[in-house]
């Protein structure tokens, strides 16, 4: 026989993790200025709309490029990964999955790592800053915060 309070208990945790809900909106938004971002460098948009910053300066430099590609592509590509892998923590199967909570918190941590290197770039380098690039910095920033309490709570 179990108390109102194991009940309780239970229905929370049959609840999908709210912040890899969040997760997922942060990821989803990311997505979109990666998008945008790569379909400006890739040719696909003539001019690109910056209202703060020299956007169009920090995406003709030799930093806007990594191993080749465009940074904002493998932010695209990182966008993805980590939209799936919340989505798939919001899922009863997965919720509990250590695994998806590392996935997240690792790519999140090379994420912001990587955006602070830019955002260094930005300001010491290129002196420039680019209004996306200060977004899509702070959105993976807070998907990396939001990461955190998923260790925890995983198996």
């Amino acid at each position: 026989m179990s108390t109102a309070a194991e009940h309780l208990a239970g229905e929370l945790e049959d609840r999908p993790p709210l912040a890899r809900m969040a997760i997922a909106v942060l990821a989803l938004v990311g997505l979109l200025v990666a998008v945008y971002l790569s379909m400006y460098k890739l040719g696909y948009l003539g001019i690109i709309q910056c209202q703060f910053g020299s956007c169009e300066k920090v995406q003709a430099s030799r930093y806007a490029f990594f191993l080749g590609q465009p940074v904002a592509v493998w932010g695209v590509g990182a966008y993805i990964i980590i939209f799936a892998l919340a989505m798939m923590g919001t899922q009863p199967r997965f919720a509990r999955e250590r695994w998806v909570a590392l996935s997240i918190f690792a790519m999140s941590l090379v994420g912001v790592l990587f955006s602070a290197y830019l955002t260094y770039l930005e300001a010491a380098v290129i002196h420039a800053w680019c209004q996306w690039c200060v977004v899509s910095a702070i959105l993976i920033t807070l998907i990396f915060l939001l990461s955190i309490p998923g260790l925890r709570q995983a198996r």
